[in-house]
């Protein structure tokens, strides 16, 4: 199969090449010989890519912190299922689906790819394999730093920083959805995006005084440094404050600050494409490129806002 993998952590895209490798085996997957427990693999049809993927140490070692390059990033897909491992259920032969894959293992920049089955939820036959692999990552992060850790309710206001983003733009959309009010900030080149993905009103850092927008509920924090500095002042009492950056450099006076980890969550995802399917979401994808034009879409000099999706498959 054709696969993308990373080989030199200093080189980053550089680093990165297209190649031929073993498709995994079918067989010993199902079960009749070296049973794989809970496995499935999965013809990919569409992966997403994170900009900083190949900062994380887990592209480039095992649990164990072990070297285990050279090895395949990504971590989003949409696609098919071919093959069910020893034990595994929820799941069949054929079965369109969509799902977030292990860190620490060869990840979806491929043609076939190994995940865990509790990992992947169904996707519907009219959600495009392209935005099912869209709304993944920024789906789920979205999700767990509103509802999970920000604990968002009707009514309450919440800021969302990197609003015209992949993950800020699904947040804004979400908050919306969920009967808040949406403050969206970034750049003043971002405005349209933000508001056209669900924000109320909208802060340009560069220009504006974030101060002046008063007391939030919730805000919802890619940036970090002084920016979540700021913010955390804004939290009124007994607000929250959650971020994707790592622990927080900053705690509001009366409320809390949580940083976490996103994590593949089949029930969420069922929600997450529910609510493609009826339009009050839908994915910020920035470019689409095919498998043997990934590497030079990978290339921070051609990044672009949103989420960048390899089609694997036409």
């Amino acid at each position: 199969m054709k696969a993308i993998v990373v080989t030199d952590r200093a080189a980053g895209t550089a680093g990165m090449s297209l190649v031929e490798r073993p498709e995994p085996d079918a067989v010993k997957l199902a079960g009749l010989e070296g049973a794989s427990y809970g496995d499935v693999v999965v013809e990919v049809h569409a992966s997403g890519f994170t900009g900083d993927e190949l900062e994380w140490p887990s592209t480039w070692t095992d649990r164990l912190g072990r070297d285990r390059t050279p090895s395949i990033p990504g971590h989003e897909l949409a696609g098919v299922v071919t093959a069910l491992g020893y034990g595994t259920t929820g799941l069949s032969v054929g079965q369109r689906v969509f799902g977030l894959t292990d860190w620490t293992r060869d990840g979806t920049l491929a043609e076939y790819t190994v995940v865990e089955a509790r990992n992947l939820a169904p996707l519907p036959g009219d959600v495009d394999f392209t935005d099912g692999a869209g709304v993944v990552m920024s789906g789920l992060t979205a999700w767990q730093g509103l509802f999970d850790h920000g604990r968002l309710r009707t009514g309450q206001s919440v800021l969302v920083h990197g609003a015209a983003g992949a993950v800020g733009s699904m947040a804004a959309q979400l908050a919306r959805a969920a009967g808040a009010h949406v403050i969206g900030t970034g750049r003043a080149a971002g405005r349209p995006a933000a508001l056209d993905f669900g924000a109320h009103e909208f802060v340009d850092l560069q220009r504006d005084s974030l101060e002046d927008i008063g007391g939030v509920d919730l805000v919802f924090d890619v940036l970090g440094g002084e920016v979540q500095k700021r913010s955390a002042a804004l939290i009124r009492a007994g607000g929250t404050l959650v971020t994707v950056t790592g622990p927080p450099e900053a705690r509001p006076a009366d409320g809390v600050a949580i940083d976490f980890v996103v994590v593949p969550d089949r029930a969420q995802l069922g929600e997450i494409a529910q609510r493609v399917r009826d339009g009050r979401v839908r994915p910020n994808i920035g470019a689409v490129a095919t498998l043997d034009d990934a590497v030079a879409a990978f290339d921070p000099a051609m990044r672009v806002r949103g989420k960048t999706v390899i089609r694997v498959r036409p």
